[in-house]
């Protein structure tokens, strides 16, 4: 007979899905069963865990504050479950990590290959966001996260620091010039991040700049793209840029004169615990932090 755990897994899979229909097909499940499974469950519980709309099914208040128990729960158990098979074999399960794009294509993406091959046993899940997730909602093992982490209740870990470098591309450059001064930096085009003011302060000539933009973009990696393409001048982590400044498709500009250390410089990895990392989480840490070119 299956454990309650099937029906807390169930449970999260139709909150995170919208709906029964959905998370049968994620768990290849009939949408009886599904259906089943959380009637057990609310049952148990004795109280009503989902609305149940013609298009839609949400979580009441209490369905809501049970999930996010239920999510930290079921992670506790699976690592624990780790953590005793590791004592006998290699680390294994699935290991979800979460990025900036830049940060995954630049860092991450060239290291699983290898990361694989050490560890065969673990199977990787990336994906990519701009903004910060919720860990547990997205069932994240582990991200990567760049500049000064707020308070929360993750774990983190220091992998480096990624110096911020000014750059433009030579085209740019031999047509507008390079700038000197903060007067010079200000008159040109200039490729900032979209919605997220914080990034678009520039500590350069001893100064926080708040310039104006000529273009906006969401993601450093569309704003690495810009910059190659002519666009303009911009400011972006060397784990972007440090390959192209070194191949001549960027110029680096005003070298010395960003402010360093900055917040902004420092990489860290985050991941939900109550206690030690898992040996999934523990592997993969340790084999990236000697390799990332930051």
């Amino acid at each position: 007979m299956k454990s309650k755990t099937e029906e807390l897994e169930v449970f999260l899979a139709v909150i995170d899905c919208g709906g029964f229909s959905a998370a049968a097909n994620q768990l290849e499940m009939q949408v009886a069963k599904v259906s089943r499974l959380v009637a057990n469950l609310e049952k148990a519980m004795g109280c009503s865990l989902l609305h149940r709309t013609t298009r839609r099914v949400e979580p009441t208040h209490e369905g809501l504050m049970f999930a996010q128990s239920v999510r930290a729960g079921l992670m506790l158990i699976q690592d624990a479950q780790e953590r005793l098979s590791s004592q006998q074999s290699s680390p294994k399960g699935r290991l979800r990590i979460d990025a900036a794009s830049s940060v995954m294509t630049h860092q991450i993406v060239p290291l699983i290959k290898p990361f694989q091959v050490a560890y065969p046993s673990i199977e990787v899940e990336l994906a990519t966001n701009e903004s910060i997730i919720d860990l547990l909602e997205k069932r994240t093992d582990v991200a990567i996260r760049v500049g000064t982490l707020k308070d929360s209740n993750l774990h983190a870990r220091v992998l480096g620091q990624s110096p911020l470098k000014l750059v433009a591309s030579p085209d740019y450059i031999a047509q507008n010039g390079e700038p000197n001064n903060i007067e010079s930096l200000l008159s040109h085009q200039l490729i900032g991040f979209s919605g997220q003011p914080h990034l678009n302060k520039w500590p350069v000539f001893d100064e926080v700049l708040d310039p104006a933009f000529s273009t906006l973009a969401t993601s450093g990696e569309i704003i690495r793209q810009l910059c190659l393409a002519g666009m303009g001048i911009t400011l972006l982590s060397q784990f972007t840029v440090g390959k192209d400044i070194a191949e001549g498709r960027l110029v680096s500009l005003c070298d010395g004169l960003i402010a360093s250390p900055h917040p902004r410089e420092s990489v860290q990895a985050v991941y939900y615990q109550n206690s030690a990392p898992s040996p999934r989480i523990t592997a993969f840490l340790d084999f990236i932090q000697s390799r990332l070119t930051l």
